[in-house]
């Protein structure tokens, strides 16, 4: 009983949880839901019949008939005392003004205490959590003094500013940089009164390793630590929550807007629980709002784009689209479009140009996932959810440097090493993760199979498998058990580098610690034998039964915000929505029934087959939305000299990208930000996208674009007037989201399969049998890369992501503060490697493949092995986007 109101919480809850379930306010200042209590400031506490003194209620298990009072006068007086201390700390005449109501400048009630900068943290903006307790504990004086301590703001880090001057030392920021982010960058530092927050060495925030996640900006209760944008812009006049556009996560944001401008970005209460990564947080704003946006159709004339009216770009794309025979045009979709950008999209291409030539950037990244996991599980898509990942009692990451290219992801992975879970990184270099690995096992890049075979050779020889599932829920065991003997430790530790002991110690890691997940992403997708490196991992999670049940499961990476759905919804060549196949006579009537139009049989090209028929001129023109394949694509320059042979190229996008500068028609598409749809995360989860504020400049949304072009090739079936009418025909015709419609997901995310308006949506695939039925166990030999090292090309090139950058950069090259953590394209390379060449760190090099080359800076690190170098792909450069790719590396002076 609180306060005479009985209250029924789980059991677990603290006193203060219990009052806040209950609505029952109580003050705290130290106190954060992410953090583990500790009762530093001790405003919470309360009085608890038979229990002596005034116990604090952050720290106090709720127990079965305890009666607590939160608010008698003994209770507020030692609060009140409490919080004069605190205040000692703290400019107080802002949280005692009587003119608070009406005060908008920080100058104006601080003038006292010498604060001169103007700044609209006001103590009626909602945003102080010192002013609410001020209020609610009745401070109207402070008798004790205050003395200013006159610290300089801090202003040298990019996207927020430290003004420890208004710093009540509650810890809070350095809690959650530790206890939830993992990243330690601030601390404590001094003591007693002359106590502070800082960094080490008094260090700037980059150099001290924060990751400006803004996590700790999000906990401060004072506007101690305070984003610019907050600081200048003023308050919002409304939130939107909307999903985020960068990686597959999926994270729930709100959008602060004010007029028809977003001015902040904050974490939501989704899949990411309130957190975000520095892309998330701080890196939507700019781009939104960039002068460099393309406002206006363009059109090429004498070699130079010149402005048009929608209705003379519509009316040219769609003549001259219409002048093409079926087979003569492809189209290209995108992961960054929403679900119903994309439906529209390939229905375009399939109904009105007659083609199935359509695909999008899935195909080099997460292509062999849904081809090796529908052969094994007959569903190509992440079994389990993200949330599991905590409860997992063994966590395989291979391929993925999780807290760089899914960093909420890897605050789930660091929970469950918390919690005692056993990690093991498989990577050949030493990403981030391997500092909370128990094992990490070195491998030479290209040899995952032979990996992840040896791993399962132990597993069998030690009789560790789960025969009981094998024999209920797979096939063909025999068979691959029968391969396994081609695994010969001696032969694995040969061809991966990976020494033998260090192969039985992950298979029984892996094997007797329960339930136990696998997480990869395009580092064991993006290679020649990718689908064979998936249907290993399915073959081992099959072996010990981790599938179908909570925590375990083969769960890819998805690497932009919508590749799960640009899938789902067919911007492929092969199916149509959910996965259904084009040459199936039954479903191909389905749709020409629904679309009422004759629909092609043969299933079309994929994204490296247009390139490649572009340039023999079999393909003579291409509608590309969202992509940037002159920069993404592997043989950049290829795909540039294929783009300018095109007879007809029309591009849709938000920026003048490398792709976009090639076209012969540019449309102006909008951001997320500014339209109304879903994105697919990577565990299958449908979200709501919605629109914050108007479009910019002429811009409109992709759907609509693709919708005025169909109508003026005549064509039926595009006349929506809303994208929930979109998803309302998705659902009628894709199995998968037949229950999903936008009024459900107004009430939260929705994961697929959800075959009915009445379904909750599955959050774990196979549990009780296979979408093929059986599981298929598949043999498998190791295939060396097709490209090795040779003595003109005697090292491995490897691909990476950046915490600070996002796919080609399109988005997040066009964001300053960005730039300023990461400007420019780094080559890792090892000392050994260095030194041989009489390569300096921070010397300029020229990395040379075969089909082409690029100048960047050396940055000589032990991060990549001996043999390897590593790259990302942010920025413009003529190198394959492969895992494996052999090169040269050459001093440029």
């Amino acid at each position: 009983t609180i306060d005479g109101q009985e209250v029924k919480v789980n059991e677990g809850m603290t006193v203060l949880e219990a009052a806040k379930e209950a609505g029952i306010y109580i003050p705290t200042l130290c106190y954060h839901p992410d953090l583990t209590p500790y009762g530093g400031c001790r405003l919470c506490i309360v009085e608890i019949e038979n229990m002596p003194g005034y116990p604090t209620s952050c720290t106090t298990p709720a127990s079965d008939g305890m009666v607590v009072k939160t608010n008698t006068p003994q209770i507020q007086e030692l609060r009140r005392d409490i919080l004069e201390l605190i205040l000692t700390e703290h400019p107080n005449p802002c949280l005692t003004c009587d003119r608070k109501e009406r005060c908008q400048p920080f100058d104006i009630c601080l003038r006292s205490v010498a604060v001169t900068e103007r700044c609209v943290v006001c103590p009626k903006n909602g945003q102080c959590e010192l002013q609410e307790v001020v209020d609610y504990i009745g401070i109207e004086e402070v008798t004790l003094p205050y003395a200013y301590k006159e610290l300089p703001i801090e202003r040298g880090d990019p996207f927020f500013e430290r003004d420890y001057n208004l710093c009540i030392l509650c810890g809070r920021c350095v809690r959650v940089c530790q206890e939830v982010r993992g990243a330690g960058a601030i601390a404590f530092t001094y003591r007693g009164s002359q106590a502070l927050i800082g960094t080490a060495f008094g260090r700037s925030l980059q150099e001290s390793g924060c990751q400006f996640c803004g996590a700790c900006v999000d906990a401060c209760p004072t506007g101690a630590l305070m984003e610019r944008n907050r600081k200048w812009e003023g308050l919002a006049e409304r939130q939107v929550i909307t999903t985020c556009p960068y990686c597959g996560v999926g994270c729930q944001l709100e959008l602060h807007v004010k007029g028809e401008r977003v001015i902040e970005v904050a974490p939501g209460s989704g899949v990411n629980q309130g957190q975000a990564c520095v892309k998330g947080r701080f890196g939507i704003t700019e781009f939104v709002h960039h002068p460099e946006r393309l406002t206006t159709p363009l059109v090429r004339r004498n070699g130079n784009f010149e402005e048009a009216t929608w209705e003379e770009a519509l009316d040219l794309v769609a003549s001259k689209l219409a002048s093409y025979k079926q087979g003569k045009v492809a189209v290209i979709s995108s992961a960054m479009c929403t679900n119903e950008d994309n439906y529209v999209i390939q229905k375009f291409a399939r109904a009105v140009l007659g083609t199935n030539n359509i695909d999008h950037c899935a195909r080099l990244c997460q292509a062999p996932t849904v081809v090796g996991l529908v052969q094994s599980f007959g569903s190509g898509a992440m079994t389990n959810s993200i949330n599991e990942l905590r409860d997992a009692g063994c966590i395989l990451a291979i391929g993925t440097n999780t807290t760089e290219a899914h960093p909420v992801i890897g605050l789930e992975i660091k929970k469950a090493v918390d919690k005692g879970a056993k990690l093991i990184v498989a990577n050949p270099r030493e990403i981030a993760l391997v500092r909370w690995a128990d094992l990490w096992l070195r491998h030479k890049p290209g040899t995952d199979v032979a990996l992840l075979m040896g791993m399962m050779r132990v597993i069998v020889d030690d009789g560790l498998l789960d025969q009981s599932f094998i024999d209920k829920r797979c096939e063909n065991f025999d068979a691959f058990k029968e391969s396994l003997k081609g695994f010969d430790l001696n032969v694995v530790e040969r061809i991966t580098g990976v020494p033998r002991n260090q192969v039985v110690e992950a298979a029984r890691i892996y094997a007797t610690n329960k339930p136990s997940t696998i997480l990869y992403a395009m580092g064991i997708t993006q290679h020649s034998h990718g689908t064979d490196n998936v249907i290993a991992t399915a073959n081992l999670a099959m072996l010990t039964g981790n599938i179908g049940k909570p925590s375990t499961g083969v769960n890819p990476l998805q690497g932009q915000n919508n590749g799960q759905g640009a899938c789902d919804l067919g911007a492929l060549p092969d199916v149509y929505p959910g996965y259904q196949a084009v040459s199936d006579p039954a479903i191909r009537q389905k749709f020409e029934a629904a679309w009422e139009c004759s629909l092609p049989a043969e299933p079309g090209l994929t994204l490296t087959e247009i390139i490649d028929a572009a340039y023999k001129g079999q393909i003579k023109a291409l509608y590309l939305v969202g992509e940037n394949p002159a920069l993404s694509e592997p043989d950049a320059g290829h795909v540039r000299e294929t783009l300018e042979r095109l007879e007809f190229f029309v591009v849709q996008d938000v920026f003048l990208s490398e792709t976009a500068r090639l076209a012969h028609v540019i449309l102006p598409a909008t951001t997320f930000a500014e339209e109304d749809g879903t994105f697919t995360n990577t565990e299958r989860r449908v979200q709501r996208v919605r629109k914050a504020i108007e479009p910019i400049g002429n811009s409109k949304p992709d759907w609509w674009i693709t919708c005025q072009i169909a109508l003026r090739m005549d064509s039926k079936g595009f006349d929506f007037e809303h994208p929930s009418q979109i998803m309302d025909e998705i659902s009628s015709l894709t199995p998968s989201y037949g229950g999903i419609s936008y009024n459900r997901l107004d009430e939260g995310g929705l994961q697929w399969p959800c075959p009915t308006p009445e379904h909750p949506g599955t959050p774990i695939l196979h549990t009780e049998q296979f979408t093929r039925g059986k599981g298929r166990f598949i043999p498998l030999e190791y295939k060396p890369a097709l490209e090795l090292p040779d003595d003109d090309y005697p090292l491995i090139l490897t691909t990476e992501c950046s915490l600070y950058h996002f796919h080609t950069g399109t988005l997040t090259r066009k964001i300053k503060r960005l730039s300023i953590l990461r400007d420019e394209e780094l080559v890792e390379i090892n000392p050994k490697d260095a030194s041989a060449l009489g390569i300096a760190d921070g010397e300029m090099v020229k990395v040379v493949s075969r089909r082409g080359e690029v100048i960047a800076k050396a940055m000589v690190t032990e991060v990549s092995p001996a043999g390897v170098i590593s790259m990302s792909f942010h920025f413009a450069a003529k190198i394959p986007e492969f895992i494996v790719c052999a090169v040269r590396v050459e001093r440029t002076r």
